[in-house]
């Protein structure tokens, strides 16, 4: 318990510091006039995580526990990715690539059958990309992977796996360093190495940690844990689809943004996710004890597209750009100023 506190306590301090150390840096040597807001504070993020959670066996007080040190190299490898496209351009293949041979290694590991195991990796892909989606407003994506952190890490310590719990209690505690820096106005962003390491790490322990459920447990447990990030990348790609937008384009229709189209500011916004995510994270919980059966989770099911209908009718594209008539376009043409062959105008 004592080496919890005092993990999860380092974890705050040192991602705080570096974030403000990354952040000096970018502002003193970065690129002048590309961005505005530094986007390496996700470096922070993965590097404390896994400091913290490896300093334990290093310094001979706890053990990282069955099933933790292939996690976190995968979840290291799936960082290293995301810094590569901070960097530069890198193509969508090659980050789910990674990504997926990644999550097979974890889910092969956590002992699931091929069929399970197929449908678990497509999941944690899934959900790694929906973390990353949800990262487009300040404070939002760490608020509620924070929460997320912190629900999974009971469902891991109450299913007997300590190293599990420890880590997701480091990694909330990472994000909430970070978000001293991320809360509005936003003096660093996270950038696709800590949204990445994020969501992979948090969809990766969630299989890893149910593993031992029964399949209809296990499906309402992921359900609402992930419930705001899955809503919100639903929202998107429907939205988007109706809009005939390109899907992988970045682009202010996500829930925060219809939220603060509504008159929420920014930290309302934020705060209405994680209050949504902990209710949610909350009612998991509930499942996982048995106070609440799996079914339960169906009203929830149903409350999913009700949302994302109602989120659609909120404004965030402006009007479409007016096509002119055929006459139109001939009566400016007319309009024109004539010009002759030797280059004189009529």
């Amino acid at each position: 318990m004592l080496h919890g506190l005092a993990a999860a306590t380092a974890a705050l301090a040192l991602t705080a510091l570096l974030t403000a150390l990354i952040r000096a840096l970018m502002l003193r040597f970065g690129r002048k006039g590309v961005d505005t807001t530094p986007h390496l504070g996700g470096v922070a993020v993965a590097l404390s995580t896994l400091g913290v959670a490896c300093a334990g066996p290093l310094l001979g007080v706890a053990r990282l526990g069955e099933g933790v040190a292939p996690l976190l190299a995968a979840a290291g490898a799936v960082a290293l990715v995301g810094l590569v496209g901070d960097l530069r351009p890198l193509g969508l293949r090659v980050r789910i690539l990674v990504e997926a041979v990644a999550a097979a290694v974890v889910v092969t590991l956590a002992g699931l059958s091929p069929g399970a195991g197929a449908l678990a990796v497509l999941w944690i892909v899934f959900v790694t990309y929906a973390f990353q989606l949800l990262d487009t407003s300040d404070g939002a994506m760490g608020a509620v992977a924070a929460v997320t952190a912190l629900g999974l890490a009971v469902c891991a310590i109450a299913e007997g796996r300590p190293g599990h719990g420890l880590l997701l209690s480091v990694l909330a505690a990472a994000l909430t360093g970070f978000l001293v820096h991320n809360w509005y106005p936003a003096r660093i962003h996270l950038g696709d190495c800590g949204s990445l390491f994020t969501g992979f790490l948090l969809a990766s322990s969630a299989v890893t940690v149910h593993t031992r459920a029964p399949g209809t447990q296990m499906a309402a447990e992921l359900f609402t844990l992930t419930l705001v990030v899955l809503t919100d990348t639903l929202l998107v790609l429907v939205s988007r689809r109706c809009a005939r937008r390109p899907l992988l384009r970045g682009g202010g229709d996500h829930i925060a943004h219809r939220l603060r189209k509504l008159g929420f500011t920014p930290q309302g916004a934020a705060v209405v996710l994680g209050v949504a995510a902990l209710a949610a994270t909350v009612v998991g919980l509930q499942i996982h004890d048995g106070r609440i059966a799996p079914v339960a989770v169906l009203p929830l099911g149903l409350v999913v597209p009700l949302a994302v209908v109602l989120l659609l009718r909120v404004p965030v594209y402006g009007p479409p750009p007016r096509r002119r008539t055929p006459h139109a376009r001939i009566a400016k043409e007319s309009a024109a100023p004539s010009v002759d062959l030797a280059g004189g105008r009529g």
